[in-house]
């Protein structure tokens, strides 16, 4: 399957043969990432339990749910659930939102001096309307010298010399069309000494939808110094769809975010094609039934019966999509209520059915794009470095 815009993908000045990006290895500040794919924060979806299981199908870099800044500071219970990482997970990586730039940097020396975590993520890319009409997530590397503070801030607050966090910045190409700010903020990130740079290649008022623009992954590629990793992220549905975006683009590694829903073994499938070993067929549906009761007990273990199962329950159409299951199945294993009860459902599947050719394409929220919200006279000035009242969320979560 081609990539849908492929077409349109921007040759980079090196671009990279299949063999050369399947020998590829990722670093982030002293962490050596192999093979170079990055779990995407996503929130509700990359608790412990989501990562832990990820992590048993393969390798690479798995970040938690967004965290804000100030409710880290302010020590929310619910946030301070939500950065439980396993003894064994490292590292420990930890995605921060926040738009002032004092509360930030007294975030991530918090990270340091209490060894919450060993790599913090920057979120410049979220397009939710909640965080857009605060002026934060995608909305603020338009007010660029805000951005560099923010950054900036970061950056000196975590730490030094061998005790120094790498700080990285994900983020979208802009606002909209009439509005990019990914190549300014690119350079701004650069230059204030972050360890990578990742851009999901859409615009805050595309969503989710449409297609991903390849071709702004290979402009920010080549925008920035060799040294500074560039990650692509967008589209990459398949372990194919990787290697596609590393050769078409020349980035250094990928950030799956939507592909993995209902797909933890696509990490099995990434490590095997960056180890120039063929991915394996898709799981057929009894396995995808082992797959789904071990994230349910993974959910239990760490949010406790009830609120696990109750979690489990966005997650099964996505693991069953495409699998002939009828509709009364769905509906019970959509509201199901115990383990005990999740188990006699996925009993009554048919293990035996193959792994449909038709799972393989787009999951997850896509919706339709649409005027983003952002705060009145937000674009009147892009130097304005004004931090925007109440913009700072007082909790952690989708």
């Amino acid at each position: 399957m081609a990539h849908p815009a492929s077409s349109t993908v921007r040759v980079p000045s090196h671009p990279m043969s299949t063999a050369t990006v399947a020998k590829t290895v990722l670093r982030i500040g002293g962490f050596r990432v192999d093979p170079p794919v990055v779990l995407a924060p996503m929130a509700g979806i990359t608790n412990v339990a989501f990562r832990r299981l990820c992590r048993e199908c393969g390798a690479g870099l798995y970040v938690c749910e967004m965290i804000t800044s100030r409710a880290l500071v302010e020590r929310q219970p619910r946030t301070m659930c939500m950065i439980r990482f396993d003894p064994e997970e490292r590292p420990r990586s930890l995605q921060l939102y926040g738009v002032d730039p004092a509360t930030v940097g007294a975030a991530v020396r918090m990270v340091v001096s209490e060894d919450l975590a060993d790599h913090v993520d920057l979120n410049f890319g979220c397009p939710v309307p909640k965080v857009t009409r605060r002026g934060g997530g995608a909305a603020l590397p338009f007010k660029h010298r805000l951005f560099e503070r923010i950054v900036r801030s970061a950056v000196l607050s975590a730490g030094s010399g061998d005790r120094q966090l790498p700080v990285t910045v994900k983020m979208r190409m802009g606002i909209d069309d009439a509005h990019h700010t990914y190549l300014r903020a690119g350079r701004i990130a650069a230059d204030c000494g972050v360890a990578a740079v990742a851009l999901h290649a859409r615009t805050a008022a595309q969503r989710y939808s449409g297609r991903a623009d390849w071709s702004a992954v290979a402009r920010l590629r080549d925008a920035l110094p060799p040294e500074v990793p560039v990650l692509g992220n967008g589209d990459i549905f398949r372990a194919q769809d990787a290697v596609a975006m590393m050769s078409r683009t020349g980035c250094d590694g990928v950030v799956i975010g939507r592909g993995c829903l209902g797909r933890p073994w696509l990490f099995a499938e990434l490590e095997a094609v960056f180890a120039g070993r063929p991915a394996r067929p898709g799981p057929n549906l009894g396995k995808v039934a082992n797959t789904l009761a071990r994230h349910a007990r993974l959910l239990c273990d760490h949010l406790g019966v009830e609120r696990g199962i109750r979690d489990l329950r966005k997650h099964m159409a996505w693991y069953l999509m495409g699998f002939p299951v009828g509709s009364m199945l769905r509906r019970r294993l959509a509201m199901v209520s115990s383990l005990g009860e999740l188990d006699e459902l996925l009993g009554e599947l048919d293990a035996d059915a193959p792994f449909p050719v038709d799972a393989q394409g787009p999951r997850g929220r896509q919706g339709s794009p649409g005027r983003v919200s952002l705060p009145e006279g937000w674009l009147d000035d892009a130097d304005d470095e004004t931090v925007p009242g109440g913009a700072e969320l007082a909790d952690s979560g989708g």
